[in-house]
């Protein structure tokens, strides 16, 4: 037999769910961190240099600041395309590349390499000529890339496969995969400690790795964070910054205490940082167009601005050499994909 409520019943148990539909959504909120408050970008525009293509989703880029030449993945299109920033124009599209995310250019070797996701391969690409040399296998959903110059070698970031492939940079012949336990975030290459660091962003922590012996070293928990995603280092100040896509923060982490000397708030989903050495700047590009820049001084980052540029705007380069950040979008001003170009201000 089934029981009818009273309609006093009835009020609280609706009054019941509601409360509870709040909270969820609050903690939600909270977690996520919300948009945070705006502050003005201290960078003016400096040109838009039309892009090929249509106006599906790009990904990483990189830049040779020697020969001014960025190459931006375009994922949608499966392609590299290849910017000469001096010039303001497109040079070739480098076509082959199934769902490319990650792309690195390593000027030493006149090469660039890529990682075609939806193939599990990562790409060696002559830099001058557009030519594919070889082809190496990954792990599952190859995503960031990383250069080790002392043992040449490339490593790829796994993030589903949660490991890392280590392939030889000249030949494409595997050296080997290191195992993380967990989804892998972005790689970097500590050259003052000749170590790996690549964020476990399922563990919230970021491991060190020993490229000699491609043993883990060293786990290091990350509190506050959640799903590390973005890495990048400033080896001279022993500094890491790391992005945090599930709660929108930046963490500043000492790499020679192994702690947390620093947490900020960025814009929602951060992706892609750049770091300027010489100008000592910041940028955190976000998966909701915003966009944060901040300062390094004395080992402490100082937020200088924090707003929104352009949608789709989650990946930044920057030139060390003229500190010009550079933006792919897939909608620009005009409607077309663009490379938006900023000075930063003085």
């Amino acid at each position: 037999m089934i029981r009818r409520l009273s309609p006093r019943a009835l009020l609280s148990l609706t009054v019941g769910l509601a409360l509870a539909v709040v909270a969820v959504v609050a903690g939600v909120l909270l977690t996520r961190g919300g948009q945070p408050s705006k502050v003005a970008l201290p960078l003016r525009v400096v040109k838009e240099i039309a892009l090929p293509g249509d106006s599906s989703r790009f990904d990483y880029a990189s830049l040779d600041p020697d020969r001014g030449l960025l190459f931006i993945a375009h994922l949608g299109a499966s392609q590299v395309i290849e910017v000469d920033v001096r010039a303001g124009r497109v040079v070739r599209t480098i076509d082959g590349l199934p769902g490319v995310h990650g792309v690195l250019v390593v000027p030493a070797l006149h090469r660039v390499y890529a990682t075609a996701t939806d193939a599990n391969q990562v790409v060696a690409i002559n830099e001058a000529t557009g030519t594919v040399l070889h082809r190496s296998p990954t792990g599952d959903y190859p995503d960031g890339l990383a250069y080790d110059p002392l043992h040449g070698t490339v490593w790829t970031t796994n993030e589903s496969g949660g490991s890392e492939t280590v392939v030889d940079a000249a030949t494409g012949a595997a050296r080997g995969t290191v195992p993380l336990g967990g989804e892998a975030g972005n790689v970097a290459y500590d050259p003052t400690t000749r170590q790996m660091l690549v964020d476990v962003q399922t563990r919230n922590e970021l491991a060190v790795i020993d490229p000699t012996t491609l043993h883990i070293t060293r786990r290091v928990p990350l509190p506050g964070c959640e799903h590390d995603h973005g890495l990048i280092l400033a080896p001279t100040d022993r500094l890491a910054f790391v992005a945090c896509d599930g709660n929108a923060r930046l963490l500043t982490f000492d790499l020679t205490t192994w702690h947390i000397t620093g947490t900020d708030q960025v814009g929602d989903d951060p992706d892609v940082l750049a770091y300027d050495p010489t100008a000592n700047h910041l940028y955190v590009a976000a998966e909701s167009g915003w966009v944060t820049t901040a300062d390094n001084h004395d080992r402490h980052l100082t937020l200088t601005g924090r707003a929104h540029l352009a949608d789709g705007a989650h990946v930044v380069a920057v030139d060390p050499t003229t500190h010009l950040s550079y933006y792919p979008v897939p909608h620009g001003p005009g409607g077309h994909p663009a490379l938006l170009v900023y000075r930063p201000l003085p």
